[in-house]
């Protein structure tokens, strides 16, 4: 009886000792969630940045039809594994998760479409289901020993996986100012189709945004700058600035044809550089007198 009294004395010693203890780190826990002891949320800079957040985008200047002397549709490829493109696939804050993010947007979501006119708009979950993959595989139930089907599904590392990004774009010359200029009119992430065997054999376009419309979401999104981190840089500004490496792959035809239908190898490299080589000597001949 007294050695039953003695532990239970000791078990209650314990307790009293224990209890501010568990006390003490519930408070930790809870001043690591926030700042309940009245200190300002650290940040990890100098000072809080505010100039990307309140940037204005400048609306473009409309010229008129008369005034347009010439243009030409180009679709060019951004390669994100290319050295200048890759901000594009900045792991903390990838290109194509910005626009998945403005998609899914339940407030004010960015219209998605179907086709490079923008004719055609496109479900948000239509989009969604590219995101994953079904499989198939067979599994023995614990119980029975039975061999049977399960489906599993399993998410698609989007952002390893768009490695390409399509840019619709017009240039033309305005008369009235006297200067060639380009308007991208659209940007579409490029999803790859392998086989089961992880080859390549061809690739979905996953949809295609409006550029006009996505401009003010991008010019809140700032892009890693490699030379200088008091400088920030928008999405806007890369695409405005054209500060990014691509090739074309296709120019408005009479066929509709892309440069890849018509030639290979070397002579396809070639003639991508002859467009950009046309539209350059297009400009300089209107200004040769």
């Amino acid at each position: 009886m007294k050695m039953a009294a003695k532990l239970f004395g000791l078990l209650f010693i314990l307790c009293i000792a224990v209890g501010p203890l568990a006390a003490q780190q519930l408070d930790i826990i809870q001043t690591e969630s926030g700042p309940v002891d009245g200190l300002p949320n650290p940040i990890d800079d100098v000072v809080e940045s505010s100039i990307t957040a309140k940037k204005r985008v400048l609306p473009y200047d409309q010229p008129r039809e008369a005034d347009i002397f010439w243009k030409k549709r180009i679709w060019r490829i951004i390669d994100v594994r290319e050295k200048m493109n890759l901000p594009f696939a900045y792991p903390k804050r990838p290109f194509v998760s910005i626009l998945l993010e403005a998609i899914n947007n339940k407030e004010k979501p960015l219209r998605i479409f179907a086709d490079e006119e923008f004719k055609t708009r496109l479900d948000t979950s239509a989009v969604n289901g590219l995101l994953y993959k079904i499989d198939t595989v067979m599994v023995t139930d614990p119980v029975t020993y039975e061999q049977k089907q399960q489906i599993i599904k399993s998410d698609v590392d989007i952002n390893a996986d768009v490695q390409r990004i399509r840019v619709k774009e017009i240039w033309f010359f305005d008369k009235e100012s006297s200067t060639m200029q380009v308007r991208i009119l659209g940007i579409a992430p490029v999803l790859p189709v392998k086989t089961s065997t992880g080859d390549k054999v061809g690739e979905n376009v996953l949809f295609w945004i409006y550029y006009p419309d996505a401009r003010e979401l991008l010019a809140k999104e700032k892009i890693f700058n490699d030379q200088n981190d008091g400088a920030p840089m928008t999405w806007e500004d890369v695409f405005e600035m054209r500060y990014f490496s691509s090739y074309i792959y296709k120019t408005s035809n009479v066929k509709d044809l892309r440069l890849q239908d018509q030639f290979t190898g070397r002579d396809l490299l070639m003639e991508a550089d002859k467009i950009k080589q046309e539209i350059f000597n297009l400009e300089h001949d209107l200004w040769t007198y």
